[in-house]
C-alpha cells in the first residue's frame, strides 16, 4: 500500500499545479482589467459633497489638509493611470494590411475641393479589417469633413501631405460652423505621418469680434477635433493657422499626444493650441506650441491630464479654464504640468474661473517649469471676465483646492509675478509653493506677490512671498 501511495504522489502534484494555474490566470486577468476602475474609485476625503463633487469620478491625490496646515503631504500617485498599457492595441494592424490612399478617390488632381475624396477613402478604410489610410505628399483643399466611427478594426491614418481648409466661410454654414475636421466615435486610432493640417484662418481672424469690436461675436471652426474617441494616439503632426482652436479632445478617453508643432500668429484670436474638455486619461508630451491664445487649455470634465516637455510661446500660457461661465457647474481634477518652458507669454500657469459658477478644480500640480519674460507667471484668477462689459459680482464660485507649484524659476515681465485673486466666499484651499523663484525681467523693482483669500503654505525657497 505504501508503494502504491508513492506511485500516486507525482499524480497529485501535477493535479495541484494544474488547479493552481486554472485559479491564478483568471484572477490575474481580473486584476489587470480592474486597475483603471480601482484607480477611479478612490475617494476624496472631505468637503466635496457641498459642491455636488463626485468623489468617485474625481479622486484625490493628496492627504487631508487640516486647519490650513499641510499634514502628511504626499506626491502624486507613483502608479499613474497613464502608465497603463492602454495604447498597445493602437496601430497593431494585422499582417494583411490594406492601404487606402486619398488619391485613389480624387477624380481630378485639380479638384477645387477634396472633401469627397477624403470621405470616400475614410469609408473604405473604416469598413476594412486592418487598414492604413494614406494622405500622400500633396496639397489638398478640403471643406468640412466628419470621419465617423465605429470602424471595423484598428485604424492608422498617415498624413504626409498638407490638408488645407477652405477659406470660404459659407462652406461651414451648412451643417456645423464650429468644426472643420472631426474624428467622431472612433476607437483604436493612430494619426501620424509628419504632415501639415492648415486651418487657413486669416479670414476668420479678420472677422472676429476680438479684432473688430464692432462685429458680433460668432463661433469659428476648430481645425481638428477628436470627439468620443478611445485608445487614441496622435503623433508627429504640424497643425497651423487654425480658424479658432487648433486641436480639441472632447469627451474622449485614453489619449496619447506627442511630437506636435502647433503654430499661428500671436495676434490670431482664440487660437488655443490644444484644448481638452470632458476627457479622461490624456498625456501630452514633447510638443511646441506658439499661438494667439492658450498653449494648452483644460476645461470642465477633464480628469487625469498630464502635459510634459512642453514649449510654449507666444501665447497666453497654460490654463485650467476658464470654468463656470454663465453660472455653470464645472469639474477638473488630477492635472499635472511637468516640464515646460514658457517664453514671452501673457500668462504663465493659470487657473481662471468666472464668478457665479459652481463645482471644483482640485489636485493640480505645476512643476519643473522655466519662465522667461512671462507676464503673470503664476496666477489664480477667480474673477475672470472675458466680456466687453465688466462682470457683476456674484457670491457663488468654483472651489479651487489642492494646488502645488514646485520648482518654478525664471523671470516676470510684470511687477506681479504671483497673483492669487481668490473668491471671498470660496477661498482657495491647500495651495503649496515649493522652491519657486521668480525675478523681474528688467528694471530696479523686485517682483512681488498679491494674495487675496488664499490658504497657502511654503516649502524650500520661495520668492516673492505673499505679504
Amino acid at each position: 500500500m505504501a508503494l502504491q501511495g508513492l506511485h500516486l504522489y507525482p499524480f497529485f502534484i501535477i493535479l495541484l499545479l494544474l488547479l493552481s494555474i486554472i485559479i491564478i490566470i483568471p484572477s490575474y486577468d481580473c486584476l489587470q482589467g480592474d486597475t483603471l476602475n480601482h484607480y477611479l474609485e478612490e475617494e476624496e476625503e472631505g468637503g466635496g459633497e457641498a459642491f455636488g463633487y463626485d468623489s468617485q469620478a474625481y479622486p484625490s491625490y493628496f492627504s487631508p489638509i487640516e486647519d490650513g496646515q499641510f499634514k502628511d503631504f504626499i506626491k502624486l500617485r507613483s502608479t499613474n493611470v497613464l502608465n497603463l498599457k492602454i495604447f498597445d492595441k493602437v496601430g497593431s494592424i494585422p499582417t494583411s494590411v490594406k492601404t487606402v490612399s486619398v488619391d485613389d478617390f480624387r477624380a481630378n488632381s485639380n479638384d477645387i475641393d477634396d472633401a469627397e475624396a477624403f470621405q470616400k477613402a475614410w469609408v473604405e478604410a473604416c469598413s476594412s479589417k486592418g487598414a492604413v489610410l494614406v494622405v500622400p505628399k500633396n496639397r489638398y483643399l478640403v471643406k468640412p469633413v466628419r470621419f465617423s466611427g465605429p470602424c471595423k478594426s484598428n485604424l492608422t491614418v498617415r498624413i504626409y501631405g498638407t490638408i488645407e481648409a477652405s477659406d470660404d466661410r459659407s462652406d461651414y454654414e451648412k451643417d456645423d460652423r464650429r468644426h472643420w475636421l472631426v474624428f467622431d466615435q472612433v476607437q483604436n486610432l493612430l494619426v501620424e505621418g509628419g504632415g501639415t493640417i492648415d486651418g487657413n484662418g486669416k479670414i476668420w481672424w479678420k472677422n472676429s469680434c476680438k479684432v473688430d469690436k464692432d462685429l458680433p461675436c460668432k463661433d469659428a471652426p476648430t481645425a481638428l477635433t477628436f470627439h468620443k474617441c478611445q485608445n487614441l494616439v496622435v503623433d508627429n503632426l504640424k497643425i497651423q493657422n487654425a480658424q479658432q482652436m487648433h486641436l480639441s479632445f472632447q469627451s474622449s478617453k485614453d489619449v496619447q499626444v506627442s511630437n506636435l508643432i502647433v503654430t499661428s500668429p500671436k495676434d490670431s484670436p482664440n487660437t488655443d493650441g490644444i484644448h481638452v474638455t470632458h476627457t479622461q486619461n490624456i498625456q501630452i508630451t514633447n510638443s511646441v506650441i506658439a499661438t494667439g491664445d492658450d498653449c494648452i487649455s483644460i476645461a470642465s470634465g477633464s480628469q487625469n491630464v498630464q502635459a510634459m516637455d512642453i514649449t510654449c510661446g507666444p501665447g497666453h500660457g497654460i490654463s485650467i479654464g476658464s470654468l463656470g461661465s454663465g453660472n455653470s457647474r464645472a469639474y477638473v481634477s488630477g492635472v499635472t504640468i511637468d516640464g515646460a518652458k514658457l517664453s514671452g507669454t501673457s500668462n504663465g500657469v493659470r487657473i481662471k474661473t468666472w464668478q457665479g459658477g459652481s463645482g471644483i478644480a482640485s489636485n493640480i500640480k505645476f512643476q519643473n517649469i522655466e519662465m522667461q519674460n512671462v507676464s503673470n507667471p503664476i496666477i489664480i484668477d477667480q474673477y475672470y471676465c472675458d466680456n466687453h462689459k465688466s462682470c457683476k459680482e456674484q457670491r457663488s464660485a468654483i472651489q479651487v483646492k489642492n494646488v502645488v507649484y514646485k520648482n518654478i524659476k525664471g523671470t516676470s515681465a510684470s511687477n506681479v509675478a504671483i497673483k492669487f485673486d481668490c473668491s471671498k466666499t470660496y477661498p482657495c484651499q491647500g495651495i503649496l509653493m515649493q522652491d519657486v523663484i521668480l525675478e523681474r525681467e528688467a528694471g530696479d523693482h523686485k517682483a512681488k506677490a498679491l494674495c487675496n483669500n488664499v490658504n497657502l503654505a511654503e516649502m524650500g525657497v520661495v520668492s516673492p512671498h505673499c505679504p
